[in-house]
């Protein structure tokens, strides 16, 4: 009976491994980009300092610099406007909003991914512009 008992433990074990098993195409982002209008234009847009912009995958890496104490308080959001423009490329107005509470005097810098692929649209490339910073990235998807 204990043999039929070890089975069955090394027979379920081995089910949970492959079917939790890892995926290496799929990315995980801090949070997701808010398609809103009205959030756009009422959401705090506390003063930063944007110090690249780079992809992995569907993830945005926004890494930035604000006046602070150690940024823990801080609430960002990349908001998109839900507008598309028709240009070649298309492009989408975007803002990264903070919520900045902190009233030291030291630059802060962090780095926040988000997941954009809500903002593909049919193609295979729209222009970012994430207006409170002046800074744009296009942004490429598909194959």
């Amino acid at each position: 009976m204990k043999n039929w008992s070890l089975v069955f433990l090394f027979m379920i074990c081995g089910v949970l491994y492959v079917s939790c098993g890892s995926d290496n195409d799929a990315q995980i982002c801090d949070q997701r980009v808010v398609i809103d209008a009205t959030e756009y234009t009422t959401a705090p847009m506390d003063a930063l300092v944007i110090g690249s912009l780079t992809f992995n995958g569907d993830c945005l890496e926004i890494t930035f610099s604000a006046g602070g104490c150690d940024g823990k308080s801080w609430e960002l959001k990349l908001i998109d406007s839900g507008a598309i423009s028709e240009s070649l490329p298309p492009q989408r107005n975007l803002i990264l909003s903070l919520k900045n509470d902190e009233f030291c005097e030291a630059l802060i810098t962090q780095t926040l991914t988000v997941d954009i692929a809500p903002l593909q649209i049919e193609g295979s490339s729209i222009q970012l512009n994430l207006v409170n910073t002046g800074d744009e990235i296009l942004y490429t998807y598909g194959s």
